[in-house]
This record gives C-alpha cells, structure tokens and sequence, in this order.
C-alpha cells in the first residue's frame, strides 16, 4: 500500500542538500538491489537546485552512472540550445559531469529537432521510448520508474499538467503535448497523470510562501483536475520535501517535526 511522507526543511538550501543525500542513498539501495535504477528528473529552482548539490557532494561517486537510466517528466518545447530547457539546465547543473551511458539518457526532442515544431509527433516519439523501456513486469507502456522528481506550481500545476487543462483529464496517453501553458514557455511536452503514478516513489519538492496553498490543499485530498499534483502519487511512496514556508498552512496531522 502507497504511503504518504512529508518532512519540512528550514530553508530551501537546507532541502536541496537533503534531497540530494536522500538520493544518493535511495539509488545505491536500488542499484544493490537490482542493478540498475531509473530516475525521472523535473526542473524548475529546486529540482536544478538538488542536482546541483548532487554534483558537489563527494557522495555522488557512490552511484554507478553507468547503470543509471534518466528520464524527464515533462521538457520545453524549445531550441536545444534554449536556456529554458530543462535538459539543458541539468545537463550543466549534473549530467555533463558524471560518467552516464549517454544510451540511458532519454531526453524528450527540442523544437529544433527530428520532429521540428510538431511538438505532438515529439510527444509521441517520447511515449514510444517509454514503451520500449518498460518490461514485461511493468504491466503497460511505462516503466516503473524507480524514483521521480517533481516540483509545483502555486496553482497546483505538476509537470506540465496544469489546472483544467487537456492533459489533467488524460487517462489513455503516457505522454501529450501541452499548448498554451498558462506560464511561459506555452507549448511544451509532459508525462500524464496516469504515466506520472508508474513511478515507485514520488517526491515533491518545492519551497516558499507562494506554494504553501497548493501543498496544503494536495495534501488534504484535492481533486487531481483542479489540483492536479494531488495525482501526482507513488504507488510505493509519496514523499514531499518542504521548506517552512511551502508548509506553512499545513495542518498538525500533516506537519512533521522540523528536519
């Protein structure tokens, strides 16, 4: 049965560092375990903030890159030159700094390239690839993700799937293309609700006042169209990582003690 985990850093600094100890440890266990892992990667401030904390931490060389598949949860449709890519922010805040099998690295397409600007064949390219990553054990077109990184909107948007949009009522499709984006860049392309849930564990980590409502209302059990990090879930764990502000409306049933 999934489980819910919330723990409240002081700061955002403090989360960053934290989140990326946790994920060193959490890879290690899986690639002990298994032989490999597989992580799905978000941008935004504090997802590009982790990475780079991860790339300073000496405890970085404990992972085996090379058994290490990375994926996105959603990407800009942009040039892949753009500095709004969230591939090209983490290629320079982690990736291009540690020994990855440049095979496992599955970026989805910028504007610029195989598909050019049909950002709905990029999509469906980008749903192909999951489909030929997934194994039999996996039970559909999605791999079960070993762990997913995701952020938040103020407006509860996760991924690229925002409040009401097209991609909040997706169940069939893994992967859609987004338009109109109620923040810029508008066009982009985003893993659905539904392909979001494949992951084993679920960590949402944001900072700051402006989010404290999102993450309380996700937490209280919102309506995943409205709110659609509320459907952002692990199906062994779901863990949010938050500074004080970003908790700061939570309730006592929710509120940890401080890390």
């Amino acid at each position: 049965m999934s489980k819910t985990e919330v723990v409240v850093y002081a700061n955002q600094d403090l989360l960053a560092a934290a989140a990326a100890a946790r994920l060193v440890t959490r890879l290690v266990d899986v690639q002990a375990a298994k032989g490999s892992a597989s992580l799905v990667l978000t941008g935004g401030g504090t997802g590009i903030a982790v990475l780079s904390e991860l790339r300073a931490s000496s405890a970085r060389d404990a992972i085996d890159w090379s058994r290490l598949d990375i994926y996105w949860g959603d990407e800009r449709f942009v040039p892949a030159d753009s500095d709004e890519r969230n591939e090209k922010q983490a290629r320079e805040a982690l990736l291009d700094h540690v020994p990855l099998d440049p095979k496992r690295v599955h970026a989805m397409a910028p504007s610029d390239g195989e598909f050019g600007s049909d950002v709905d064949a990029a999509a469906a390219a980008y749903a192909s690839v999951l489909a030929s990553q997934a194994g039999p054990e996996d039970h559909g077109d999605v791999p079960s993700f070993d762990i997913m990184l995701l952020g938040l909107g103020g407006e509860g948007h996760t991924a690229s799937v925002f409040p009401e949009s097209p991609a909040a009522y997706e169940t069939e499709r893994s992967v859609v293309a987004v338009r109109n984006c109620p923040k810029p860049p508008p066009t982009r392309i985003s893993l659905t609700l539904p392909a979001l849930r494949r992951a084993r564990d679920v960590w949402l980590m944001t900072a700051g006042e402006a989010k404290a409502d999102a993450v309380a209302l996700a937490l209280a059990g919102a309506g995943e169209v409205q709110l659609p990090v509320a459907g952002a879930r692990g199906h062994r764990r779901t863990l949010w990582l938050l500074d004080r502000a970003a908790a700061g409306k939570l309730t006592k049933v929710y509120q940890p003690p401080t890390a």
